[in-house]
């Protein structure tokens, strides 16, 4: 769905507007449908990502670099993708509930075509999109400035077009620094980034911090994003060759994430590392007519629901209605009922105008007894295996 804008169309130009499809994100609770299966999952603690899950991997994908792209930069396309002409048509929706905080921290952004969003000249990469989901904390200034400023930063910087990649991992650092420079705001406050900045085929997932980006793929979960929590193995060993320290899966004790924007109380001068980190990890893949649609969300959706619980649930809805909005919704109004603690913000982009198709498994001698979506848990087993 088109987006809203509050600033003046010009390019490039500070983006100070919020671009969800309605203006508070919110949905009610009699606009939700009722919950799907799997109503009686643990209600404490995250759910365990190795479980429904497939990751890429060396053996379902192969590297290749980006038409167009700096040659640092590198995609994921199975070979079947080499000759597609498929072109993604962008619709996106998106929910956001307080859920039971006391304050709402949580940002987002959905723009589904960035040319004219942007006004921008004819030699814009076309099309384009771009999506993000801000989990705020320590109050909203953090959150709010990076979601107005951060695209800006991103499409202004001096690798952007020729370098994606370059150019987002250079606006996460410079975002960050530019809100330590307000003084109007709270530098204090932080806050968690994921982003999707699509042209064409190609999609650039970044994240820093513990949002997490889904790939709806034919009805198998393909997880985009890591969590950054600093009980990670790889954030622990660079948290503590840094000098930082972890108590009870808090960064200094302070904090539950290892990678946030904001939060300048816990950094060191600009222009040196310290354990909480800015920097985004990257990931780029190309889509293809597998790839039907991507969930962005908060951590308040991840720890009461797995992945590919979502992609089944976003699946059956888009199957139903079509509508990225009511799906967003659904997925928002379950974690709810499942008694998550934190607020919730989730975004549901599609890459078709089509619902997504029946899926037909061919029919077996012997009676199956097992469920599709442990059908596609074991199907991302044997593929990360071989």
């Amino acid at each position: 769905m088109a987006a809203g804008m509050d600033f003046s169309p010009t390019f490039p130009t500070v983006l100070d507007g919020r671009y969800a499809g309605k203006e508070d994100g919110s949905c009610s609770e009699g606009g939700c449908a009722d919950a799907l299966d799997g109503s009686n999952q643990a209600k404490t603690g995250k759910p365990p990502r190795n479980l429904s899950v497939m990751r890429h991997c060396m053996s379902t994908a192969r590297l290749m670099a980006s038409a167009g792209l700096d040659v640092g930069s590198i995609g994921l396309i199975s070979p079947s993708d080499a000759k597609s002409h498929f072109l993604p048509v962008f619709r996106s929706g998106s929910c956001s509930e307080i859920g039971p905080k006391a304050q709402m921290e949580d940002e987002h952004v959905c723009i589904d075509n960035l040319g004219e969003h942007l006004a921008a000249p004819a030699d814009f990469p076309s099309p384009g999109a771009f999506y993000g989901v801000f989990d705020g904390h320590g109050g909203t200034d953090a959150a709010s400035f990076i979601r107005k400023n951060l695209l800006k930063f991103i499409i202004q910087d001096n690798h952007f077009p020729t370098s994606v990649d370059k150019a987002i991992r250079s606006a996460f650092l410079n975002a960050d620094r530019a809100f330590a420079d307000t003084r109007s705001l709270d530098s204090s406050s932080g806050t968690t980034v994921l982003t999707a900045l699509v042209f064409g085929r190609t999609m650039h997932i970044a994240n820093a911090g513990d949002c997490r980006a889904v790939l709806g793929k034919r009805g198998r979960a393909v997880e985009l994003s890591k969590d950054h929590k600093p009980n990670c193995t790889s954030e622990r060993i660079r948290i503590e060759k840094l000098g930082g320290r972890i108590y009870d899966g808090y960064l200094n004790g302070q904090l539950s994430v290892a990678r946030a924007l904001g939060d300048w109380h816990m950094k060191d001068p600009k222009g040196s590392s310290c354990p909480l980190s800015a920097e985004p990890e990257l990931q780029e893949m190309i889509l293809s007519e597998e790839d039907e649609f991507l969930i962005m969300g908060c951590d308040g959706l991840w720890d009461v629901m797995s992945s590919q619980c979502a992609v089944t649930i976003a699946r059956k809805e888009l199957m139903l209605h079509n509508d990225p909005e009511r799906c967003s919704r659904e997925l928002v109004r379950e974690a709810l009922k499942r008694n998550t603690s934190d607020n919730l913000t989730v975004v549901v982009v599609c890459f078709s105008p089509d619902p997504p198709p029946r899926i037909e498994i061919p029919k077996l001698r012997v009676r199956r007894s097992i469920s599709a979506e442990g059908l596609n848990f074991l199907k991302g087993v044997l593929d990360s295996n071989t």
